[in-house]
């Protein structure tokens, strides 16, 4: 019994130990934000819809009508883990974004904590957004800022243990950070740089297109090779080879189906999972539908 009691008194201790000892994160400032910088209304816009942000902050089934297309949350976002409930995106003080500021989205975007200093849980892709350049960011929160507010609760996430879970959140983190945000590559072109930077960054697409570890952390040694959904039912493709592998033609065939989907005929694009993303691409410039197609046409197909 005295055995049994020293190593679960080790145990509680090694508990312990790793919430006290959790990593946090190096909360932004204003000062680490552009300060001479002018919010651009519409780009902001575009950083709103290359991110997709409407796919999953929709409203609930109970929205008002006249609601709808207005980012207010509540629409039952289901993983593995349990069941999450996107927030309010409108300027509402008491249900919405109202009350922050654009350092706090910043914070919440690119390190993964909330205004209370809460982790935030990687429902919330900010392994990718972190790749968000800082002015897109204050574009954003300027965009988010113009839309209609609407007061709309969401519920709480149903996920189990997720009061014992989120301050742990730190140790995945550490992990999960540990490859290099976004950076140019200067020995390409303009349009190839945009498109990598939209597709590693807002556009988030290796969320979903990446294999991922025991840990759920995304593999980047196969990035955006496809495997299972991150929902837990299916698979998704891989973005690699698409010329070499026949699934379109150039990088313009491509950047066609980005912009027009199944309405031209490029089966897949319009539904299913990839149906809200088309359609939040389509709004995007074409020259930016052309940098993505660019980038991702000239990714090689990997092994297996």
């Amino acid at each position: 019994m005295r055995v049994l009691a020293i190593i679960l008194a080790c145990l509680a201790l090694g508990v312990a130990g790793l919430y006290a000892l959790a990593p946090r994160p190096t909360a932004l400032t204003q000062a680490d934000l552009p300060q001479d910088h002018q919010p651009d209304l519409e780009n902001g816009r575009r950083i709103y819809f290359a991110a997709g942000c409407i796919s999953c902050h929709s409203g609930s089934s109970d929205a008002a009508a006249e609601d709808a297309g207005l980012p207010i949350g509540g629409e039952a976002f289901k993983t593995p883990i349990g069941t999450f409930y996107p927030p309010n995106l409108t300027p509402d003080p008491e249900t919405g974004l109202g009350k922050w500021s654009a350092v706090d989205l910043a914070n919440a975007l690119m390190h993964g904590a909330a205004p209370n200093g809460a982790l935030l849980l990687p429902a919330l892709p900010y392994t990718s957004y972190r790749n968000t350049r800082p002015t897109d960011v204050v574009d954003l929160y300027a965009y988010l800022r113009s839309l209609t507010p609407v007061k709309h609760p969401v519920p709480p996430h149903d996920v189990p243990g997720l009061t014992l879970l989120r301050p742990l959140i730190g140790w995945w983190q550490e992990l999960a950070f540990r490859t290099e945000p976004f950076q140019p590559d200067p020995a390409r072109s303009e349009a190839w740089n945009r498109g990598a930077y939209l597709v590693r960054g807002p556009g988030h697409c290796g969320e979903c297109h990446t294999p991922r570890n025991w840990l759920m952390i995304a593999d980047n040694s196969r990035f955006l090779a496809g495997g299972p959904h991150p929902e837990g039912q299916g698979r998704v493709p891989s973005l690699r080879g698409l010329i070499e592998r026949g699934e379109f033609t150039s990088a313009q065939d491509l950047a066609d189906a980005l912009e027009y989907g199944e309405a031209y005929g490029y089966d897949g694009l319009s539904s299913g999972g990839m149906g809200e993303v088309q359609a939040n691409l389509s709004k995007l410039p074409r020259q930016d539908l052309d940098a993505i197609a660019d980038y991702l046409a000239s990714l090689p197909a990997l092994p297996n």
